[in-house]
Formats: structure tokens, sequence, C-alpha cells
């Protein structure tokens, strides 16, 4: 197992180092807390079969999150069928 000191950014971005993005040959990770741990997970977006994203908010939103109600509407159009 390889280890590595990571420090955030004041935004609290941490970058991966390149070696590692470039042995997983992807851009997507899953991120997982567990408890007093985080694990990413690197996966193919193709792959994750049983993952679907609904809301990106860079490709849905340029950039800007959505309020819980907003989200809770769209789910809710989504399950009656309507756009």
């Amino acid at each position: 197992m390889t280890t590595k000191v990571l420090q955030s950014t004041e935004r609290g971005q941490i970058t991966l180092p390149k070696q590692w993005r470039d042995h997983f040959k992807t851009d997507n990770y899953l991120v997982e807390m567990h408890n007093d741990r985080l694990v990413i997970i690197p996966f193919q977006l193709g792959v994750a079969s049983d993952e679907e994203v609904l809301f990106d908010a860079d490709r849905d939103n340029d950039g800007k999150g959505v309020s819980p109600d907003e989200i809770i509407r769209a789910l809710k159009k989504i399950r009656h069928g309507r756009n």
C-alpha cells in the first residue's frame, strides 16, 4: 500500500498524485465516509450500472448547487413522468 499525506486547499479540495490518477485511468471517484476514514474508490462511469447521476451541478446548473426543495420537486417530476 502506498501512503501519502495530502493537504487540502482553502476550499477543502485535495489533489490525488498524478501517478495514482494515471494508474486508474479515470477521472471519476466514489468517496465514502466510514466513521473516521474517507475511502476513495476509482470507477468508470459506464461500469457503475447501479448508480445513476440525476444532477451534476457543473453540467446542469453552471456549478451552482440547488436547494433540497428543488431536488425533491425534480424527483417528484421524474417519478410522475413529467419534465
